[in-house]
């Protein structure tokens, strides 16, 4: 396949252009993660009998690929980006079509680990791919717009799922089936239809630790750690406590999806006329509320009404996340992007390497302290992001860049 820089894609067809296979890939990645992760908490408690332990150490298992994203670093010396990312989704969606194949907790945590590799590089390499594929003024709204993207297509296959569940009685390892191989479809016609583009500016192939990006790896850890704990134990409490049924849990999610599908691209917007700093402030300040809310679910014995509408509540915070990436892209230097992605990638796994799995114990002695641990950690994030400047920039990366530059004199 021939290669095409990017300054000179305007000229192909608009089905073949950059921003396509943006989309292409926003909708084919959710096919099977989204529904992977829909189907999971029942999966594992009727089909494995798993208990808070088993889950924990599940989702452990998931993200060590995540924290050795930095492994991308050395791929793209030998494979470019473009080709990775789509490589990575075809073993994406082969391994969740796999999943139900084996119903043990040693097969579930093979299978989980191989989709993981595929998920967290292809995570890795498409967010780099958007920074350098977006123009910066246009950023905020056109990530907006892939996030409501990934959210349409994933609303289509929790619709079919709550509709078909229980009418046709279908199983676990169609749903994976159809799912995954969806997704493997999508990503090799971009493998074959689509040509390599090339960036205006070669990335670095050697990891990146620049001081000055010390905020953003700062943000991005407690992001992480925050994450892991709603993603493991939010769906996982609506299982165990309420006694969510498949179909309950995914028409919970075709809520969020909704939501994100009409409240995405207004938080682009927001990102760009608000700023990052702002938009980060209100997303954490927001957060801080959400998970001391569901501790009160366990402490104070609130209903599943409650805990339902926290759970698209959190869904609709997280699409701020978004400002996080056009943080990065207005301060990095643009050779830095894809190196500083994997980087980026595994400070957010840190946590996740082992804070499901230590959890898991906790939970089976106070679920409430696990969520009043989230609350803590989204403090952290709230206070991290006052220190990020209105307009950032390299050589002001945060609110202290002046200060420091000052003093240094």
């Amino acid at each position: 396949m021939h290669t095409i820089p990017l300054r000179e894609a305007h000229r192909l067809p608009r089905w073949r252009q950059p921003i396509t296979l943006l989309f292409l890939m926003a909708v084919a990645m959710p096919l099977a993660f989204a529904t992977w992760s829909a189907l999971l908490n029942n999966f594992v408690i009727e089909v494995a009998g798993f208990d808070g332990r088993d889950i924990g150490l599940l989702h452990t298992v998931r993200e060590i690929p995540g924290f050795l994203a930095i492994g991308v670093i050395a791929l793209i010396i030998f494979i470019r980006e473009q080709v990775l990312g789509l490589i990575s989704l075809v073993l994406l969606g082969v391994a969740t079509a796999l999943t139900a194949q084996f119903p043990s907790l040693g097969g579930i945590l093979t299978i989980t680990m191989l989709s993981s590799i595929g998920f967290h590089y292809y995570e890795t390499v498409n967010q780099s791919l958007q920074l350098q594929f977006l123009k910066i003024e246009r950023a905020p709204q056109m990530l907006g717009w892939l996030l409501a993207a990934g959210s349409a297509s994933t609303l289509v296959a929790y619709a079919l799922i709550v509709m078909t569940w229980e009418s046709f009685d279908l199983s676990y390892s169609f749903v994976y089936w159809v799912s995954g191989g969806l997704c493997t479809a999508i990503a090799l016609f971009c493998l074959i239809a689509y040509p390599r583009f090339e960036g205006e500016h070669r990335q670095n192939t050697r990891m990146v630790l620049r001081r000055r990006y010390w905020l953003y790896y700062a943000l991005q850890f407690f992001a992480g750690a925050r994450r892991q704990i709603f993603v493991v134990f939010a769906g996982f409490m609506m299982v165990e406590r309420f006694g969510f049924e498949v179909h309950e849990i995914t028409a919970l999610f075709l809520l969020n999806l909704v939501a994100n599908m009409i409240f995405a691209p207004l938080m682009g917007r927001l990102v760009g006329r608000w700023g990052e700093r702002n938009a980060l402030i209100f997303e954490y300040s927001g957060l801080v509320i959400v998970f001391t809310l569901y501790g009160g679910i366990y402490w104070f014995g609130w209903g599943v009404v409650l805990a339902a509408t926290l759970y698209v509540i959190d869904h609709v915070f997280f699409a701020l996340a978004l400002a996080l990436k056009t943080y990065f892209q207005k301060i990095a230097d643009p050779a830095d992007i894809a190196p500083t992605a994997a980087v980026a990638f595994t400070i957010n796994h840190i946590a996740a390497v082992f804070l499901p799995a230590l959890l898991g114990y906790l939970w089976v002695v106070s679920p409430g302290a696990v969520f009043g641990l989230a609350s803590g950690i989204a403090c952290g994030s709230l206070v991290l992001a006052t220190l990020i400047p209105r307009h950032p920039a390299p050589g002001h990366e945060t609110r202290l860049s002046p200060k420091l530059a000052t003093a240094a004199e």
